[in-house]
């Protein structure tokens, strides 16, 4: 679709609110500083002390502590068992995911011919409607061009687009095929739709956000469905294969419509998890910045999920495959944003270590699909990331668990704006995060994690504009009984745009949340490979 001369949003923007910025910057200055300390608690760090000597006092305090923090029986190992076979002899095929992209590409297509029949857009279908593609506007597209940035609204381009990568990818996954071969795919399909599915001139942000963006976010999806399906076993039943279809739905096709064939389950290899889901309020208190004043639902309510797959330190769990580890969040609000954030991160190429007896940990290349929305401005970008992930045993019952990130990609930023316009700004991005969880026995956990994106004027149809954007978090979850539980959090969210001879605009939103939480494990996921530990279950 066309090189867009829409100028960037912010630099409408000619007010600043500075209200309240002391005290952002001051919360975001000790986030930042306890997030840092936390993470940076490398094994070697505990060895500048001697620890308590056997039979002191201060031994004897730590096991009370320990003792204190631990009053439940552990859970017990997570063992999964393959079910059928997966991705061998006739449960693998090339031919049929490309025949059902090229196919669901179709559907589309048609479903725009009906639903829009006369949509035509002025500044990227030179003229004809949007759905009318022909295989001269295809030729055109494929042997000319040009290739440019398009002019639809931020949730199509960001959220949708990426979804639709994500289906491409379940069709290839669910067909048998390994991860980079169905990124292939994705990537492919991605390609296909933006020459020959609609008559606007292809969109690199959108080959960016489907091919690539598709595959960081539908091979988490994938997995999660193939976890319903395995934890059900040879017999998943009807509401789990109801689950599983939900998460992944071109896997669930496949499943129903080729009967057998491709039954058989992605063999998991039994990975560390742990899960997350929290129901409750959020009351914004701050907000500053265009839109503050009108664009902020004060209160609302939120359903959080989340969920960590491959944690470090499992004995005999591998990181052979893309995505053995990865991360996914989603926050939906009852305010008009819907989701708040859509975030997964995975490991595509590493390798676990340790250090002593109480660290472990898996470092390598990451990618990371992440959509922010914090109500008056929003933020996504698709990365590859160099980075670590790792567990350390403080005590006996106390765990810290810890991530650092820090790569490039590609994003788009802006604020919200009361109509679905073009009203945002792509660019190069870099990328960081830092993140910690202290685990205290089954009794509770502290979650930081702040996050960083800068959006350049490279690679931009405004060369000179950037935006900074922050984002920081801090939570307490409270073990009540069992696995359910109570949490507070604080998240402030941050821009900072500006371009040449412009007045910059920076916006703030600042909000609590109180919510029930249930947890998919009673020790908040800490990981056990401790022999004396192991053998007291």
């Amino acid at each position: 679709m066309s090189t867009s001369n829409a100028i960037l949003e912010g630099l409408h923007d000619n007010s600043r609110n500075g209200n309240g910025s002391r005290s952002d910057d001051g919360f975001r200055r000790a986030l930042l500083a306890g997030t840092i300390a936390l993470v940076l608690l490398l094994p070697g760090a505990g060895f500048a002390a001697e620890p308590p000597a056997a039979g002191t006092p201060a031994k004897a305090a730590v096991v009370a502590v320990d003792n204190l923090l631990i009053t439940t029986p552990p859970p017990p190992p997570n063992v999964r068992r393959p079910i059928l076979s997966w991705g061998e002899g006739n449960g693998k095929s090339r031919f049929i995911p490309a025949l059902e992209i090229v196919g669901f590409e179709a559907l589309l297509n048609v479903y725009g011919r009906i639903v829009y029949p006369d949509d035509v857009d002025p500044n990227y279908s030179e003229g004809h409607k949007v759905f009318s593609v022909t295989p001269s506007t295809a030729w055109r597209h494929l042997t000319k061009g040009p290739w440019g940035f398009d002019g639809d609204s931020f949730q199509v381009n960001q959220i949708q687009h990426p979804y639709q990568g994500a289906v491409y990818q379940g069709f290839a996954r669910s067909a048998g095929l390994g991860f980079w071969e169905s990124a292939a795919y994705t990537f492919l399909g991605s390609f296909l739709w933006e020459v020959a599915g609609e008559t606007t001139k292809p969109s690199i942000n959108d080959q960016v956000a489907s091919g690539i963006g598709g595959s960081l976010l539908g091979e988490p999806l994938f997995r999660l469905s193939s976890l319903v399906l395995e934890d059900g076993k040879e017999n998943p039943g009807f509401w789990r294969e109801l689950g599983a279809a939900v998460l992944s739905p071109p896997a669930g096709f496949n499943r129903h419509v080729f009967g057998d064939r491709f039954k058989g389950v992605f063999p998991s290899h039994s990975p560390a998890t742990f899960t997350r889901v929290r129901l409750g309020a959020n009351f914004t208190g701050h907000a500053t910045g265009p839109g503050a004043d009108n664009n902020v639902t004060r209160n609302e309510g939120a359903l959080d999920y989340y969920l960590a797959y491959g944690l470090p330190g499992k004995d005999g769990y591998t990181y052979d495959r893309p995505f053995d580890y990865f991360d996914i969040q989603f926050t939906a609000v009852s305010s008009r944003n819907v989701f708040e954030n859509i975030m997964t991160r995975g490991l595509l190429y590493g390798k676990k270590y340790e250090a002593g007896d109480d660290y472990r940990g898996v470092w390598g290349l990451y990618g990371s699909f992440d959509y922010i929305s914090p109500q008056i401005f929003r933020v996504s970008s698709t990365t590859l990331s160099l980075g670590t992930t790792g567990q350390w045993w403080l005590t006996r019952a106390i765990a810290l668990q810890g991530s650092a990130f820090g790569g490039i990609g590609y994003g788009a930023a802006g604020t919200v704006h009361p109509t679905e316009l073009r009203d945002y700004h792509y660019g190069a991005t870099g990328h960081g995060l830092l993140a910690a969880r202290l685990i205290f026995g089954d009794k509770a956990m502290f979650d930081m994690t702040a996050r960083e994106y800068y959006i350049s004027g490279f690679g931009s149809t405004q060369v000179d504009g950037s935006e900074r954007i922050f984002r920081g978090n801090a939570s307490l979850t409270v073990s009540v009984y069992k696995r359910h539980g109570i949490g507070i959090q604080y998240i402030l969210s941050q821009r900072d745009a500006s371009s040449p001879g412009i007045p910059g605009t920076h916006q703030t939103v600042g909000t609590w949340s109180l919510a029930y939480n249930f947890l998919g494990d009673s020790r908040f996921g800490a990981v056990e490979w401790r022999p004396g530990e192991i053998r007291s279950r």
